[in-house]
Parts: structure tokens; C-alpha cells; sequence
């Protein structure tokens, strides 16, 4: 189709015929039900402006003069319907330069806290929406592509993402959804033969680097956020109206005809919400801007930023450079600022609500219900069972655990394996005695033989736990290398990834997502990907701690 040729911004937009894209796209329905049902911006195009009254502005991704498919994610184009062979249509619509009938752009108008503090309108700043596909299985998934170019909520921005970050979110994502943690997912990665400027270190001096795009999908990006900005600005209609559509199409349970269970909702997003950082701290993720417009009314982990991954086991680790001083969002402190923001939704919502108890008992419980499920977590990543009659015990177990990982300078991802194949047997023995088998997880493990003294204690505590509980060794480690995983991306991996990338070479990317697939079984050739972190890395950019700048 002679419509999908290279186009640049001089050239108007065109309309791929689906067809070009897959037989399967072209009998599938692409539609916004978030445009079709809310109020929406009557202003369009991406003047920078106060938006008020709506919830998003009609804007159209802004063309890229040479846009190369670089990833196609199988599984995901599986999930949307869509043939995973590529076709030179899919660089036209997923680099932004082709739209498919049916699609009607959009970036959304939320606002939110960042860093505790209120910061009034944000808005998809560099996020187009394109709409919605019915999936192979009959469900709804939106598609955003981010960095497709400037919307009236970039804020003096260009709306553009450059490669080191788009390749992070592709990874990322896909990445969680293996290792079990609810997550948005990423259906593609496309180069676009532009530069981008940026101040990586936001130390003045900006330097151009390769543009990407990342297509995102979800079943909605709805965030806390969203519901901030109307209740801010006293908006109850478009408050109202935006809750009734988030209810009817995603809790429906919680609506009955012109009836909204407001408590109810609140309660099941306080939920999953808890069940979504629960995995983040037994993969050892840590989000790194935990804003509140960076969290899901679905649960689902999105907007991935400055993340990182727990090596030397540390609770007050950020990788946000932003973040640094404060430590806000570190590692240890993620569950407590899911309370926060929660509190932060509660206020949005309670406008819409004669009585706010329902609210005040959801958060009053968070705290208690949050602490069983993280303490049934870590047993479950020690082997051992929930027994509400050692519940104190138990607690005690895992406090000294991580008492001892935080002082012996442990590898949180190798360590747990490592435990998982000390036998029972070993019991009684001198403590260097479980250590033999741990120092593949121990960073300088022949300079700190006093911390390592500890751990050896800890061990023995804990074989005892399990001798007690008659737990076989093959059983638990079984139990344990399920939600203990042996493959993560850690930064320092991504960093080598990208500057493969950025030099032509795809194969180290396509190696890591492979292997990513499934982090939970060893696999042969993959030993590169869960050694521990090199000294190189210790302090290197982009391998330790990285900037909000993408």
C-alpha cells in the first residue's frame, strides 16, 4: 500500500489500509471507549495549555522521518490478535507515522503528588493513546505509544523518549509479566532515525542521543492521578463521570444501574495495589518514582522510569538520581508509600461519597493486611509455610534475615537460590559450614568474615525452622526456585544491551529477552545474565543509579 511509504512531518498523514498490517487486524475492532464515553478537551493538536472539564485532548503522534521495527514482542502481538510477523506497515503505525482505521489519538489530562508534594496538572506528556484492540481471547487492551512527539501536556518538552530508556521500559515489562508481578505490557520497540536531546546527568550538559518509541499495552493506564486533578480543581461531574467509566468497564461488580460502590472500589484498588508491591519486594524491584500518576487503579506496574534492582541487599537503596537525598522511594519504603498514595485516592474519591468510612476502614487495615501478606511472601521465598500459631517466630526469622543480608553486602536474586540448595543435613555444623554454599551470592565475601558470622548464625536458625517443620530438601528448594527467580535485568545488563544496541548490534537484547521468559529455570549458555554485578558497575551511570531523563 502505497500509503504506508516512509513519511516525514512535511507529508500528511496517512491511513494504512489494516490489511497491510495482518489479516487478523483487519477483522478487528480498534475503537476508544475512553474517548467515546467522556468529556474530552474541544481544543485539539498539542498546544501547550490548562486543560479543564476533560479528561483528554485529541492529538495525533507526531511523524518520524525513518522508523525501524526493532522488537515485535511474539507473546504480545499473540495477546492482541495481531500475525507477530513483522510487516513494513507495523514500523508506519508503531514509530507513529501511520494510523489504522478506527484510531482516534488521544493523550490523557490527570494530574498528581511527586515527591509528596502536590504538582498540579501533568498529563501524557510524551504517551499518545491510539486506541483499543479486542484481543485473541476476546478482551480489550489500549495501546499508547511513548515518545511519538508532544501533546498540550509535555510542559515545554518535545514529547520524544530516547533509545536507553525505551529499551529499559521494553524489557522491564515484559520481564515481570514472566517473573509474575501484574504489569503493563510492551508490544514493540522502534528506532526513528532522530536524535533527541538530552541532559542525562542534569548537569547542563545536554548531548543528542537515538530516538525510540515503545508501544505499551494494558487493559487501561488509568492512574491515581486521573482522579486527582478533577477532585483538585472541585470538578465533581468529570470526577463522576470518569469513576462511573472506570467501574462499568472495570469493576463492574461495584455498579449496579445508576448505583456506584465507591468504598467497594476503593477497597479492591487498595487490593491489588498490595498484591502489586508484594511482588515487587520478592523480585527485589524497586520502582524509583512511586508519584502518585505512576500508579494503576488496576494494580498493574507502569511508567518505567529510573527503576532498578536490588543487588547488594540494601532497604534504603533508590536508583533514582532524583531521589537520592530524600530516599523516598527507596527499596524498603515502597510498601508504606502504596499507603500514602492510597490516602492521596481516598481524598480524590470522598467527594463522590455522603459517608467516607468505607474509606477510612480500607486504609485503617492497609497497614496490618500489607505486613501478613509481605510476611507470608518471604516465608514463601524461605520454603516455609504460613502458621498463624508462629506467626511471631516466623516474623523474628525474617527480621533477622534481613538484618544479616543488609549487613554482609548480599546478592538479594543469587542469595535465595544459593539457600534454596543448603541442605538440613548441615545443621550443627561450624557456620562456614552453610557458607561454602552461599559465597557465589556474596559481594568481597574473603573481606568481611564478622558480617558472614551472622548470616552463618542466621542459617542455622533457620534449618532449624525447617528440620521442625519436616520439610524435605528437594520439596523446599523446589517451592523456593518457583518465586525465588534466577534471572532479573539488572542495570548493569541493560547498560550493556543499549550500548550494543546503539552500536547495531540487537543479538545481547534479543538473548536477554529470551532468557527473561523464563527467570525462574536455569538455562545453558545464560550464566552471563545472573552473574553478580561487576565492580565496574558499583558506580558507573546508567549501572547503579540513573536520572528521570529519557
Amino acid at each position: 500500500d502505497a500509503r504506508c511509504d516512509p513519511c516525514c512531518d512535511a507529508r500528511p498523514r496517512p491511513r494504512c489500509d489494516a490489511r497491510s498490517m495482518s489479516v487478523t487486524l483487519a477483522s478487528a475492532e480498534v475503537f476508544s471507549r475512553f474517548v467515546s464515553e467522556l468529556p474530552g478537551d474541544p481544543e485539539e493538536g498539542p498546544r501547550r495549555r490548562q486543560v479543564h472539564g476533560a479528561l483528554y485532548s485529541r492529538v495525533e503522534p507526531t511523524p518520524v522521518r525513518d522508523p525501524r521495527l526493532v522488537v515485535l514482542v511474539p507473546e504480545v502481538a499473540a495477546l492482541l490478535g495481531l500475525d507477530p510477523a513483522a510487516t513494513p506497515a507495523y514500523a508506519q503505525v508503531l514509530g507513529g507515522c501511520a494510523l489504522v482505521k478506527g484510531m482516534d489519538p488521544y493523550a490523557a489530562c490527570y494530574g498528581g503528588h511527586q515527591f509528596g508534594n502536590w504538582a498540579g496538572q501533568l498529563g501524557d506528556g510524551r504517551v499518545i493513546n491510539l486506541g483499543e484492540l479486542r484481543g485473541a481471547d476476546g478482551a480489550l487492551w489500549e495501546l499508547q505509544l511513548k515518545g511519538a512527539g508532544p501533546t498540550p501536556y509535555s510542559r515545554g518538552a518535545d514529547g520524544r523518549a530516547v533509545l536507553r530508556s525505551s529499551v529499559r521500559e521494553l524489557v522491564c515489562s515484559e520481564a515481570m509479566h514472566h517473573l509474575g508481578v501484574p504489569t503493563t505490557r510492551a508490544l514493540s520497540l522502534v528506532t526513528t532515525g532522530e536524535p533527541v536531546m538530552r541532559d542525562m546527568f542534569y548537569d547542563g550538559n545536554p548531548a543528542p542521543e537515538p530516538g525510540a518509541i515503545v508501544c505499551r499495552v494494558a487493559p487501561s493506564f488509568l492512574r491515581f492521578g486521573n482522579f486527582e486533578l478533577p477532585a483538585s480543581r472541585g470538578d465533581e461531574d468529570t470526577l463522576r463521570a470518569l469513576v462511573r467509566f472506570t467501574l462499568k468497564h472495570f469493576y463492574p461488580h461495584r455498579i449496579a444501574g445508576e448505583v456506584m460502590d465507591v468504598g467497594g472500589f476503593f477497597a479492591d484498588v487498595a487490593e491489588r495495589t498490595a498484591a502489586m508491591v508484594v511482588g515487587w519486594m520478592r523480585v527485589g524491584f524497586v520502582h524509583g518514582v512511586m508519584n502518585t500518576d505512576n500508579l494503576s487503579v488496576l494494580g498493574l506496574t507502569m511508567d518505567y522510569g529510573p527503576y532498578g534492582w536490588i543487588e547488594p541487599y540494601d532497604p534504603g537503596w533508590t536508583p533514582n538520581t532524583t531521589d537520592a537525598q530524600g530516599r523516598r522511594y527507596r527499596f524498603g519504603n515502597q510498601p508504606t508509600i502504596t499507603r500514602w498514595n492510597l490516602l492521596q485516592l481516598a481524598r480524590a474519591l470522598a467527594p463522590l461519597m455522603d459517608d467516607v468510612a468505607p474509606l477510612e476502614r480500607t486504609l485503617a487495615g492497609y497497614g496490618d493486611a500489607l505486613n501478613d501478606a509481605l510476611r507470608a511472601m518471604m516465608l514463601g521465598k524461605l520454603g516455609l509455610p504460613v502458621d498463624p500459631s508462629r506467626a511471631e517466630a516466623d516474623q523474628a526469622l525474617v527480621d533477622g534475615l534481613t538484618a544479616a543480608l543488609g549487613r554482609a553486602e548480599v546478592d538479594m536474586t543469587r542469595f535465595f537460590r544459593a539457600l534454596a540448595a543448603v541442605p538440613v543435613d548441615t545443621l550443627g555444623g561450624a557456620p562456614t559450614q552453610h557458607l561454602v554454599r552461599l559465597r557465589e551470592s556474596l559481594y568481597d565475601p574473603d573481606g568481611q568474615a564478622a558480617r558472614l558470622e551472622a548470616l552463618g548464625e542466621w542459617v542455622e536458625v533457620y534449618l532449624a525452622r525447617v528440620r521442625d517443620a519436616g520439610i524435605a530438601d528437594g520439596a523446599r528448594r523446589a517451592a523456593m526456585d518457583a518465586v525465588n527467580p534466577l534471572y532479573v535485568p539488572r542495570n548493569y545488563l541493560l547498560h550493556e544491551v543499549i550500548e550494543a544496541l546503539d552500536g547495531g548490534d540487537a543479538g545481547p537484547l534479543t538473548a536477554l529477552m529470551e532468557t527473561l521468559r523464563r527467570p525462574y529455570t536455569p538455562q545453558p549458555g545464560a550464566e552471563r545474565w545472573a552473574a553478580l554485578r561487576p565492580v565496574w558497575a558499583r558506580s558507573k551511570p546508567g549501572c547503579s543509579m540513573l536520572s528521570c531523563s529519557s
